[in-house]
């Protein structure tokens, strides 16, 4: 990854930046603390500050956080970034390390590079953009709570607040220059399997073990890689009373993601039949439900959004790919409800352990990237007559 020699962002203040939003505790449901400090230097760059009411559907301390700042240009189009504010572990005493270029934890807890990276780069590239006097159109950032337990805060959003249509999200494990322009449609699924419960020293020959169901079940449903396009997977199983009492009920939960609606409905219908039928073998009884989790988008290369992508890519000379990833991201649902935008890799990895790192190196290009965006986006529709997709 080659990035211009010349760097569009003050280096050892994005650093500076993130290393102290990654020492402040924000789990899921628990942002008030990154939000005091993000409303106070937005505030300062020009940014109307707006808050949801999302938190009170979960009983979280604060809603989703729309700073909307007009540029030096408000007759062009506005563009929006967007991340989360929540880390999936709580960080007290957080100590961050820098090693040979990447930054990790002390071991002891997560990093919060997932997101506290882009965090930093957006406030980093505004704040470089307006020390440069770089002309640009409005910016607008959705930083979203409660992301990490199901892309929760973007679920309540009230999208009255947002005005602009069109934006990026940086929270891919991939490095900068990873454009993601098509995620997966995904569903829960529940396998209730139901047996006979019975003592197994008064009554044994009564019982109907649901966990032998639930063995057989498991060996025979469709997991895994299913194709090019679909995975299924079980991660939870629930249920027994005693160890003297055959086993009458488990519930299976998994999910399944596919590129394709039709895909995602095909493999779970497939894994509820196998479910009744093999329930039904062993003279048990399945009952199996789906719940949504997200819709699926995809943008195309040849939008203004692809475009401004790849054009922001070149400008800087960092290497690109276009791809789609089965992985979701708040970019579900912003999509969902009415917002294009598209995932860009910020180069974390091993999230969700005390082994999450990044490179000194993804931070900062984060940050450059951010800024060529919003240069390239401004250049494009600046003019009365740009095209529009």
């Amino acid at each position: 990854m080659t990035i211009q020699k010349v760097s569009l962002v003050n280096e050892e203040r994005l650093l500076r930046d993130f290393l102290e939003l990654a020492k402040l505790n924000g789990p899921s449901g628990k942002e008030q603390r990154i939000a005091d400090y993000l409303v106070p230097r937005l505030e300062a760059m020009g940014f109307s500050i707006r808050f949801d009411e999302a938190h009170r559907q979960f009983d979280g301390e604060c809603g989703n956080l729309v700073a909307y700042w007009e540029g030096t240009d408000p007759s062009v189009r506005p563009m929006f970034f967007s991340t989360h504010m929540d880390t999936v572990l709580p960080t007290e005493g957080l100590k961050p390390e820098i090693r040979d270029g990447i930054i990790y934890s002390d071991g002891t807890t997560i990093l919060g590079a997932d997101d506290r990276a882009a965090l930093a780069a957006y406030l980093e590239a505004v704040q470089s953009i307006q020390e440069a006097g770089m002309p640009c159109g409005p910016i607008e950032l959705i930083l979203t709570v409660n992301e990490q337990r199901g892309l929760t805060g973007s679920r309540h959003m009230d999208y009255s607040l947002i005005q602009s249509k069109e934006g990026y999200v940086f929270d891919s494990s991939g490095d900068v220059g990873q454009i993601i322009l098509q995620g997966p449609f995904s569903s829960k699924i529940y396998v209730e399997l139901n047996g006979k419960s019975s003592h197994i020293g008064l009554n044994p020959e009564e019982g109907i073990n649901a966990f032998l169901i639930a063995a057989d079940v498991l060996k025979q449903l469709p997991l895994g890689k299913i194709s090019e396009d679909t995975l299924a997977n079980i991660g939870m199983i629930q249920g027994g009373e005693l160890s003297s009492i055959i086993p009458g009920q488990v519930e299976l939960i998994g999910e399944v993601r596919s590129f394709t609606e039709q895909g995602l409905v095909d493999q779970l219908n497939a894994m509820k039949e196998t479910a009744e039928r093999v329930a039904q073998e062993h003279g048990g009884t399945a009952n199996v439900r789906f719940e949504k989790k997200y819709l699926g988008f995809h943008v195309g290369q040849e939008t203004t959004l692809g475009q401004n992508a790849v054009q922001a890519a070149e400008d800087i000379q960092v290497d690109y790919y276009l791809t789609r990833t089965l992985g979701g991201a708040d970019t579900n649902v912003l999509n969902e409800n009415g917002l294009t935008c598209i995932t860009l890799g910020n180069g974390f990895r091993n999230i969700h352990t005390f082994h999450e790192h990044i490179s000194v190196q993804n931070l900062i290009n984060t940050g450059i990237y951010t800024v060529s965006l919003i240069r390239s986006w401004y250049q494009t529709h600046r003019n009365p007559g740009a095209a529009s997709n």
